[in-house]
């Protein structure tokens, strides 16, 4: 005997209708936003004194924070992993998820991390622990059209539209913009301080002054025109254009403390580098730096650095008087970052040599080589904080068109350095 026909298709529907809500479950549990973060259990590590040169290799970039932590990004997580000076990648200490956000870029101050999310939401993390300190809605980031390769090197290192500066009466600012609004958010608690209205594609960040300003650079309304904007109260403080600029102004911030943040310095060009000049910034208006002039110069501290001829040369950024200079890098040697108390040298031969910015004395030189990797690459991407050094090693010939496996040297294409 079997069920009347009218009971079996109600049994029927009844089980389709419970099936149908089975799957609703499953699919409101994989694809509904949602956020997992899973907090450090062991104790916050001390500030490792490793010797100088090279610590090891990571297949991804490592932000060096509180000289005590790496913090990495991957596609919707940000995480870190212990001790800083460790050979290889290690399980993560803690780690920040979100679905279906993209993480777009991370910025550390002190003891902070705050991470930027594909939906304009900002969340900062407490770096010993992992813990969520505060959550903020910022702006949606631009769409930048730039490629994101597996290192993560340009959300780490350079996050376009995430700045952080510091104010004069001790607060900092973290600033986040897109094309259309820029905010600024207390990096201590999240509140915000400011919003304003941008003018779109026409204006890009150049990044922040270590005077607290957001500096941009305007072209909607005529020839560009640099504009330094108060990162306390949102306001235009300056516009400002170096005289005799070309119409299509380049530029670009030297000198800066992490990425584009805090930077003491910038340089102003034309198309393909012509009349190349030389700023320092404060208070009032930049001032001319001639130091500054050449391609590749930086400033560190005081001090104004370019290699020339294989001749790195240390002049006072202010008066232009020649300080010291270093020899014996040969003829393709460059500046390839700067620290506090500390500019950082590549040779022809890859070594990397590191000076006291002050003086000229050679800290320490040495080979960027581990393993059997050999020193036939070209450096890529490269930051530098707390005593320690990253940089892309990019194959020979670079093909910036290449896929990842084409344009790295190895997997593990970061080399991590101690200076």
């Amino acid at each position: 005997m079997g069920f009347p026909k009218g009971r079996r298709r109600l049994v029927a529907a009844v089980a389709a209708l419970l099936a149908t809500a089975v799957v609703a479950v499953i699919v409101h549990r994989v694809l509904a936003p949602a956020e997992v973060s899973t907090v450090a259990r062991g104790a916050y590590p001390a500030a490792a004194q490793p010797p100088v040169g090279v610590v090891g290799r990571l297949p991804v970039a490592p932000l060096v924070v509180d000289a005590r932590l790496r913090v990495y990004a991957a596609h919707r997580q940000v995480y870190a992993d212990r001790p800083v000076d460790g050979r290889h990648r290690t399980t993560p200490y803690w780690s920040y998820r979100r679905w279906p956000a993209e993480l777009t870029g991370v910025v550390a101050s002190g003891s902070t991390v705050v991470s930027r999310w594909s939906d304009g939401r900002l969340v900062a993390l407490d770096a010993p622990t992992g813990r969520v300190l505060w959550r903020a809605d910022g702006p949606v980031p631009a769409e930048s059209g730039a490629v994101v390769r597996r290192t993560g090197a340009t959300t780490v290192w350079d996050p376009r539209g995430l700045y952080v500066t510091d104010l004069a009466d001790g607060r900092t600012v973290l600033v986040v913009t897109s094309d259309t609004q820029a905010r600024g958010v207390e990096l201590a608690g999240g509140r915000e301080l400011w919003r304003v209205d941008l003018p779109g594609r026409c204006r890009s960040d150049v990044g922040t002054a270590v005077s607290g300003q957001l500096i941009g650079l305007d072209s909607c309304a005529g020839p560009a025109t640099v504009e330094f904007r108060d990162a306390a109260t949102g306001a235009v403080r300056d516009r400002w254009r170096p005289s005799g600029a070309p119409d299509g102004l380049l530029v670009t911030p030297l000198g800066c403390r992490t990425g584009r943040s805090d930077c003491p310095a910038l340089r102003t060009a034309g198309p393909g580098d012509a009349g190349g000049r030389g700023w320092l910034l404060g208070a009032s208006e930049p001032t001319a730096a001639l130091a500054l002039d050449p391609t590749g110069a930086t400033l560190i501290g005081e001090q104004a650095v370019a290699v020339l001829d294989g001749v790195a040369v240390g002049r006072s950024a202010r008066s232009g008087e020649e300080l010291w200079r270093f020899e014996g890098l040969g003829t393709t040697a460059r500046v390839l970052a700067v620290q506090p108390g500390r500019v950082h040298l590549l040779t022809e031969a890859n070594d990397l040599v590191t000076l006291d910015p002050v003086t000229g004395t050679q800290l320490s030189r040495f080979s960027l080589n581990v393993g059997s990797d050999g020193t036939g690459w070209a450096p890529g991407a490269v930051a530098a904080a707390d005593g320690y050094l990253a940089v892309e090693r990019l194959r020979e010939p670079v093909d910036p068109d290449g896929d990842d496996q084409r344009y790295y040297l190895t997997a593990e294409a970061v080399i991590l350095a101690a200076t």
